[in-house]
């Protein structure tokens, strides 16, 4: 590269995690791995490691701005991937942010609970989440328990989950992602994919194991292959194999069952 050449930046907004697994550690992790410039702007801070989420701190959102505002002001910011916003004061925020600046891409993973069940985004901030973010998404990337979430009904089986699909997509995302791991479907894990251009569908085996930090991954792999100039879809199939690689070669640092991702082992050919 040429030293002058400004590459491009890719931005997290999310939540860190004191662990290592998920979150902002995780989303650099896979920007690092995609080669991509990563940029961070914590919206909380979780007290975290693979057995629970033992305390959150939420960014004051004049920060968390200033935060975005700075890099945008230095950085080729192409795309954004935008994770754990616990309040409704920080969608805004964020929301807010992203008008003002307009990046090309916008990757939207709606987290609701941690892998360990705690619940790290309030009420007040679902109504705000759907109304002031998801419409100005590229790529919406919620998992079965986020979609049942953002849409108030059960989704139990590929029928509902085919229908929830088109539901979430009506909210205003360009495209949407949802994510299977949730689903019983004959051992493999089905990501389901819609956008203009209609449906498609990436499936892996499912492996006997529980991954951490899976969805922050996802959206951040993503991101980074929209910012390198794959088309949507395209990029939606290389970061579901990424994930399907990590997930190989993933291992538990803790003391739980949980693991987590190999981000550089599972790093796409040059």
């Amino acid at each position: 590269m040429n030293l002058v050449e400004q590459p491009v930046s890719v931005m997290t907004i999310a939540g860190s995690d004191s662990g290592g697994g998920a979150g902002i550690q995780a989303d650099l992790r896979t920007f690092a791995a995609h080669r991509v410039h990563g940029l961070s702007a914590l919206a909380a801070l979780t007290a975290q490691n693979t057995q629970g989420v033992s305390a959150v701190h939420v960014v004051p959102p004049d920060f968390l701005r200033a935060q975005i505002d700075a890099c945008f002001a230095d950085f080729n910011v192409v795309a954004v991937k935008i994770g754990m916003l616990a309040t409704a004061e920080i969608v805004n925020t964020v929301a807010s942010a992203l008008r003002h600046h307009r990046p090309r891409f916008v990757v939207l993973d709606p987290v609701m609970v941690a892998t360990s069940g705690a619940k790290l985004l309030d009420e007040a901030a679902h109504h705000a989440l759907r109304t002031q973010l998801v419409p100005l998404a590229s790529v919406l990337t919620p998992n079965i328990p986020e979609a049942q979430w953002l849409l108030g009904q059960r989704i139990e089986t590929a029928a509902q989950a085919d229908s929830a699909l088109q539901e979430l997509r009506a909210l205003g995302a360009q495209a949407v992602m949802l994510k299977g791991a949730h689903l019983d479907e004959d051992n493999q894990v089905i990501d389901r994919w819609l956008d203009a251009s209609g449906q498609t569908q990436f499936a892996h085996p499912r492996l006997p194991l529980e991954g951490h930090g899976t969805g922050c991954t996802l959206a951040a792999a993503i991101a980074a292959n929209l910012a390198l100039g794959l088309a949507p879809r395209q990029a939606a199939a290389a970061a579901s194999d990424y994930i399907a690689r990590a997930l190989a070669g993933s291992y538990r640092p803790g003391r739980s069952a949980l693991h987590v991702l190999d981000h550089l082992g599972a790093m796409p050919p040059l």
